[in-house]
C-alpha cells in the first residue's frame, strides 16, 4: 500500500526530482508584496518587468515556488539572483510566488516576419525531430498550468523564452546549461530538437500571445 501511495505521489509532480519540492505552504500575497520589495528593480513593482528580466505578474504560485526554490538550492543557477533567495525560508519564497502570481501580465507583440513559424513550432511541433507542441503543457492560451507546475508563457519577453530555451538546449548534453526540469527531461528534450530560427520564432509567438 505505502509503494502505491508513494508512485501516485510522484506522479502528481512536474518532474521535480523531489516530493519535497511539491509540498508548498500557502502563501500570504500581502507578506510576499512586502518581501518583494528587494525584486522591483529587476523584476518591476508589480512584476512586469523589462527585458532580459522575466515577468513574474501572473505566474502561477506552484511554478514560481519551485524556481525560487531551486535558486536558492542550488538547483537552478542563475547569476543574477545570486544572494537575493539565499536566506528566504520556504514560507516567505510562497508569500512572494503568491504575491506576483496574483498580478496581471501585460502582453507583447509578435515578431510579423516569425509569426508563421512561431505558431507552428507552438501549436503543431516540430514531427520530424520529435518536438512537441508547447501548447500540449503550456495550453493554447500560452495560460500555462498552474496545478501542474507549467509556467504560463503568455506575454513574456521573447528575450527571455529564447535564452532559456538555448540554456535548456545545453543542458541536455552539458550540466552548466539549464537541468531543473527533472528527470524527465521534458524541456530539455524539447529544447534539444529546435533549431536556432525556431527557437527565435517560438519565443517571438509566445510574447504576443494571449
Amino acid at each position: 500500500m505505502n509503494k502505491v501511495v508513494l508512485l501516485l505521489s510522484l506522479s502528481f509532480g512536474w518532474a521535480n526530482g523531489a516530493l519535497a519540492a511539491e509540498i508548498k505552504p500557502e502563501g500570504d500575497p500581502e507578506a510576499g508584496k512586502t518581501l518583494s520589495s528587494s525584486c522591483i528593480a529587476c523584476h518591476g513593482e508589480d512584476g512586469n518587468s523589462a527585458a532580459p528580466f522575466p515577468k513574474l505578474a501572473g505566474q502561477g504560485e506552484k511554478y514560481l515556488y519551485k524556481q525560487m526554490r531551486d535558486i536558492r538550492d542550488g538547483a537552478r543557477s542563475v547569476p543574477t539572483m545570486v544572494g537575493q533567495v539565499d536566506n528566504k525560508t520556504d514560507q516567505e519564497l510562497a508569500d512572494i510566488a503568491a504575491y506576483y502570481s496574483a498580478q496581471s501580465e501585460t502582453i507583447g507583440q509578435t515578431d510579423p516576419d516569425l509569426l508563421e513559424l512561431g505558431r507552428k513550432v507552438y501549436r503543431s511541433g516540430v514531427a520530424q525531430r520529435d518536438v512537441p507542441a508547447c501548447m500540449a503543457c503550456h495550453s493554447p492560451s500560452g495560460a500555462g498550468n498552474g496545478p501542474a507546475g507549467y509556467p504560463s508563457l503568455s506575454g513574456q519577453h521573447a528575450q527571455y523564452v529564447a535564452d532559456q530555451l538555448r540554456a535548456y538546449r545545453k543542458g541536455y548534453e552539458d550540466p552548466s546549461g539549464r537541468t531543473n526540469d527533472g528527470e524527465t527531461k521534458i524541456m530539455r528534450k524539447t529544447a534539444f530538437g529546435l533549431s536556432d530560427l525556431e527557437i527565435e520564432a517560438v519565443a517571438s509567438y509566445v510574447s504576443g500571445l494571449q
